[in-house]
């Protein structure tokens, strides 16, 4: 689980990743592995958004709803970072994915952000925070 405050992040024993240009002053990161510390460093006027990743099971269920969709090859790699539109996939395909992934996992995504799903991860952690709110 990550956590953070105004200016500083922590993290617990969970997968997290930073993406850079998504969340607000984070200015200082300090990390800590079993009792181990690493000193603070600043950083540079950077936005940051803090986001677990999916488990890899829910992962690989939205890659195979997107080779479907998509009608692409089993040898074609699909990877959580895999974008739609560098897969070919237009904003009639994108719908028709997420139309799949309700159906596939029970869930109801709002148009708003079914709009801001770009990648086969964000469609993954979407998923899992709709499926921890049911």
């Amino acid at each position: 689980m990550a956590s953070f405050t105004a200016s500083s992040v922590s993290f617990s024993p969970v997968s997290c990743s930073l993406k850079q240009n998504q969340a607000s002053s984070l200015r200082k990161a300090s990390l800590s592995f079993s009792g181990k510390g690493f000193p603070s460093h600043r950083l540079p006027a950077l936005r940051f958004r803090v986001a677990c990743a999916a488990k890899p099971d829910t992962v690989n269920k939205v890659v195979n709803i997107v080779k479907k969709q998509l009608a692409l090859p089993d040898d074609r790699e699909v990877t959580g970072e895999s974008k739609f539109a560098t897969l070919g996939a237009d904003s009639l395909d994108t719908v028709e994915i997420v139309m799949g992934l309700e159906e596939e996992f029970g869930i109801a995504v709002e148009e708003e952000s079914a709009q801001s799903i770009t990648t086969v991860q964000e469609a993954a952690d979407l998923i899992e925070k709709l499926l921890e709110q049911k």
